[in-house]
């Protein structure tokens, strides 16, 4: 069972209702990602993998949602709450101050610039991330279109809804990622073979791949849509060389189409893929010289790094970016990237988490890429932090052996993520 939840947002105390927790929870435990991206999308504090015991405390009942540390407490006392309401004012008041400067450039005190950009799932998503100061799109999840319909839509459809998000944003870059659906995201028109375990199965790019009529089709659609815009492409689940090299030969079938057929669409536009597979991570100097751009994708390359299904309560502490292994493979990711002059994003849940931004920026990460709430809080913990000051803590970090020491030496070495992550 699951409660709303997200571990960035302020803690805050409800009454617990259990119509709305029933309305996130299914019985294979699949919804938990898809109600934390909402909670994350929403803003709402939440808390996920809370177990079944909860459906047995009476409505009601004051629950305090931590989701700093992702804990839940039933029924607190008032010293408790007191605790929590104090912690959750002053939240509040960092994020305010936050929202004033959103819309100015995230930059260390050392001068050291990045991009923060937002990772959205529809139309009605842009306007949420531009008013929150977003410099673009890091990650448009392109499965809004595919789900919760009868048939494929088509070309021309696409094309609509994306030229909506292309002209949202003007010139502002934005990453469109080719459809990633398998695993956890099912689409029954799709007819796709049942599989014993979905999450390394067919999905995402191998299945883009197989199944030319669902890849070119979204191709060709990006491709008119990003006329006159700032359009990247990037291939989720990429494993290999091979595959980026398969996908390289539809793009440029899909673009000698349009070319014969007289249709205009945007040229030169950069590719790049995910690193979310560890595969791709350890041969991530390989892939540099095939690609423009890597995005990593924390959620995944955590999961399949330690073995551990991030859908999965009883295993979420192993699936956790904070995992030092996790965090090794995004230094070399970055590493190798930057050896062949190219830059290196990430839209994965790390990006937007509080503690993980000095290491971030200590490794060197490009581009962040988050939730659109929480553009404003992670621009100003940049501003605060000294690149070369962080490169020296990143370090330090890696060395450590649990992803609660690397927590505490990035609390205890950085106040104002200390006041935030709390």
């Amino acid at each position: 069972s699951v409660i709303v939840a997200d571990h960035l947002t302020p803690s805050d105390t409800i009454m617990l209702d259990k119509s709305l927790v029933m309305g996130f929870c299914t019985a294979h435990g699949s919804a938990t990602s898809h109600a934390a991206i909402l909670a994350r999308g929403l803003g709402l504090p939440a808390l996920a993998g809370a177990g079944a015991a909860l459906m047995n405390v009476e409505d009601g009942t004051t629950l305090i949602v931590d989701g700093s540390h992702g804990v839940g407490i039933i029924d607190p006392d008032v010293k408790t709450v007191e605790y929590y309401e104090k912690r959750m004012r002053a939240s509040q008041t960092m994020h305010a101050k936050a929202l004033k400067h959103a819309h100015e450039i995230a930059i260390t005190t050392d001068g050291h610039q990045v991009e923060v950009v937002a990772n959205i799932g529809n139309v009605e998503d842009s306007k949420a991330a531009l008013d929150n100061g977003a410099e673009g799109v890091g990650l448009l999840r392109t499965e809004f279109i595919y789900l919760e319909r009868a048939s494929m839509p088509d070309e021309e459809e696409q094309y609509q809804v994306y030229r909506a998000i292309m002209d949202a944003f003007g010139d502002k870059p934005v990453i469109l990622r080719t459809l990633d659906v398998g695993g956890d995201k099912e689409i029954p028109y799709l007819n796709l073979e049942q599989e014993m375990n979905p999450f390394l199965g067919e999905r995402a790019l191998r299945l883009c791949l197989a199944r030319p009529d669902i890849f070119k089709p979204q191709l060709r659609a990006a491709l008119r849509a990003g006329l006159g815009h700032n359009l990247k492409i990037m291939y989720p689940m990429v494993a290999t060389v091979a595959e980026v090299q398969a996908a390289s030969e539809v793009f440029e079938e899909c673009v000698a189409e349009l070319r014969i057929e007289g249709k205009p669409f945007a040229k030169n536009i950069e590719v790049g893929i995910m690193v979310e597979i560890p595969s791709a991570a350890i041969v991530a100097d390989q892939l540099a010289k095939q690609v423009d751009f890597f995005s990593i994708g924390t959620n995944d390359l955590s999961q399949y790094t330690m073995a551990a299904d991030r859908t999965n309560p009883k295993v979420s502490g192993l699936s956790n970016a904070f995992q030092p292994a996790v965090l090794r493979l995004v230094r070399d990711v970055i590493q190798a990237a930057h050896a062949e002059k190219k830059w290196v994003g990430m839209c994965g849940e790390l990006a937007g988490e509080p503690l993980a931004t000095p290491i971030l920026i200590g490794l060197g990460l490009d581009e962040f890429s988050i939730s659109p709430p929480f553009v404003p809080i992670i621009k100003q913990i940049i501003r605060n932090l000294n690149a070369e000051k962080m490169a020296v803590l990143a370090e330090k970090a890696l060395k450590l052996e649990s992803p609660e020491a690397i927590c505490d030496f990035v609390r205890s070495e950085v106040p104002i993520v200390a006041e935030l992550a709390g």
